[in-house]
């Protein structure tokens, strides 16, 4: 079977973001279908699209009401079927989000569930007597702040959400609910899609005893979620097996693949469990590098050489639809240069890389004032916050006042400072990162040693960072200084290298490379 998501690179679609086509300030299925074309000449080999399922929007579609429908904000599984259908012919594959940890507190399953202790659903959530004071039942945190329990004046018990309190969790200890996910699984694959994106895939099962979690010795003040150690309400092993039963069901269908977010504080660790072997998930990724707010030659090579298993398949991003965007978050210039420089080190990562909408264009950070704010964490841990509306603003299609995005006002307001970075103006500009982006992804395609290939770092002075590529006896060096100070690198080496793509940097005649500030150099050897 073709490892085909090994040579792929994701490009993330938001699809409230992308393309309003019916004039609601929203994006729309139809408007990803009509940007196809777009996705498609970036080099990209796939798209993971963020949740079009109906949701009463309280987490903006990470809160499901129904596993298996299409919310009409974004169209309906006609068109869905559409994009999908249009993907394919334009040979780019196209995988889901899956919300499997909790649903809406609006889904008919909660509903029912919530009404007594003893309906047919009455187990389908995590439900608790109080404790003896009254209060919640342990002491367990919502990782948007607040206690991970609310109380339900029907059932006259306390429910668990790690996440908003309309997102009450599902109790994967119930035979009935993981049948019920696989059923949901089953739709879509039989639908044609090419796999699933799992969000928070370490949350589905919570200890059966409801054991407090213990105190996180040095812990990062920022929120109390990271106050514990989170040994009880996250990455049990039960989740384990109900994984290799996904796996099971995917394996039925030729060719597709998953993708597990997986949020933890040893992430490289947890990352490999959860992709080692043919009974676990095919790959996954984690925040290494989404929670990181500086760049560091020693960030990088800590993670990737932490990633030792031989079995196991990393993925890596710098950006996606829960964190500031990397160009501002990592500091440094918010520059063409500086962007490139981040997207050519991603794309050269072993490991499958993914690129969220916009980061093609090397958009920085979007302002967003308070009284715009839509996201609840944003306006929960204002002004400290993960920035998460920030990355959400509107596609820059075109230099206009409107992005090109819509006729109507847009669910998030437009940041003129996109404008200038829209598609339309960096098309004609052959200097652009668009097309940096587009020609880096092509030498990626062209080189497997780059798709495949191992990794080796070669030690130099910070702030340099420096690895090998090699792939059945090809063999590519990658070099990049991430600092403000000029750097050189010498290895004999060099003196017969091939230069295949560069920014700034470039070859000396006594075999060493000149690597002024932010540049990039890849050269064969």
């Amino acid at each position: 079977m073709s490892e085909w998501w090994k040579d792929a690179v994701f490009y993330q679609v938001y699809p409230r973001s992308f393309l309003d086509t019916d004039g609601d300030g929203v994006g729309d299925l139809e408007g990803i279908r009509r940007k196809l074309p777009y996705v498609a000449s970036l080099g990209v080999g796939a798209i993971w699209l963020s949740p079009v399922f109906p949701s009463p929007m309280a987490d903006f579609g990470y809160d499901v009401s129904d596993y298996t429908g299409i919310d009409p904000m974004f169209g309906d599984l006609a068109g869905f079927d559409r994009l999908l259908e249009e993907a394919h012919g334009r040979g780019l594959k196209l995988i889901i989000d899956q919300v499997y940890s909790h649903s809406s507190d609006r889904h008919p399953w909660f509903q029912e569930s919530r009404k007594d202790r003893t309906n047919p659903k009455a187990d389908w959530y995590v439900w608790a007597d109080p404790a003896p004071d009254g209060g919640p039942p342990n002491n367990w945190l919502s990782v948007f702040g607040g206690a991970a329990w609310s109380w339900d004046s029907r059932r006259r018990q306390y429910y668990l959400h790690n996440f908003l309190e309309e997102q009450p969790d599902l109790n994967f200890h119930e035979p009935a609910v993981r049948e019920a996910i696989l059923n949901v699984a089953r739709f879509w694959l039989d639908r044609g899609v090419d796999g699933f994106r799992l969000d928070v895939a370490n949350f589905y099962v919570h200890d059966a005893q409801l054991r407090d979690n213990p105190v996180a010795e040095g812990h990062s003040g920022d929120r109390p979620y990271n106050f514990q150690r989170h040994l009880y309400d996250r990455s049990r092993p039960e989740t384990l097996q109900f994984l290799a039963k996904l796996r099971a069901l995917t394996d039925e269908h030729q060719g597709r693949m998953m993708v597990a977010e997986v949020f933890s504080a040893d992430p490289i660790v947890r990352m490999t469990q959860y992709t080692e072997g043919a009974a676990r998930l095919h790959t996954a990724y984690s925040f290494s590098f989404l929670h990181a707010n500086a760049l560091t030659p020693s960030l990088i090579r800590r993670s990737l050489e932490a990633w030792t298993s031989q079995d196991a398949w990393p993925s890596w991003s710098f950006s996606n639809h829960d964190v500031a965007r990397v160009l501002t978050r990592w500091g440094g210039p918010e520059t063409p240069a500086r962007a490139k420089l981040l997207l050519a080190l991603l794309l050269c990562l072993r490991g499958t890389p993914f690129l969220y909408q916009g980061e093609e264009l090397g958009l920085p950070q979007a302002e967003v004032p308070f009284e715009r704010l839509r996201d609840p964490e944003a306006i929960r841990f204002w002004p400290e916050g993960l920035g998460r509306d920030g990355c959400r603003t509107p596609m820059p299609w075109r230099t206009s006042a409107d992005a090109g995005f819509s006729a109507a006002e847009p669910w998030l307001p437009i940041d003129p400072r996109h404008l200038p970075l829209s598609v339309e103006a960096q098309e004609a500009d052959p200097d652009s990162t668009l097309a940096f982006t587009r020609r880096f992804l092509a030498l990626r395609q062209a080189n497997r040693a780059l798709r495949r290939g191992t990794i080796a770092f070669r030690d130099s002075a910070e702030p340099l960072l420096i690895f090998e590529r090699s792939e059945a006896g090809e063999r590519i060096l990658c070099l990049f200084n991430l600092g403000q100070t000029e750097g050189t690198y010498t290895d004999r080496a060099l003196c017969d290298a091939e230069t295949l793509a560069m920014d700034h940097g470039g070859l000396l005649e006594d075999g060493s490379a000149r690597l002024p500030p932010g540049s990039v150099l890849i050269v064969r050897l």
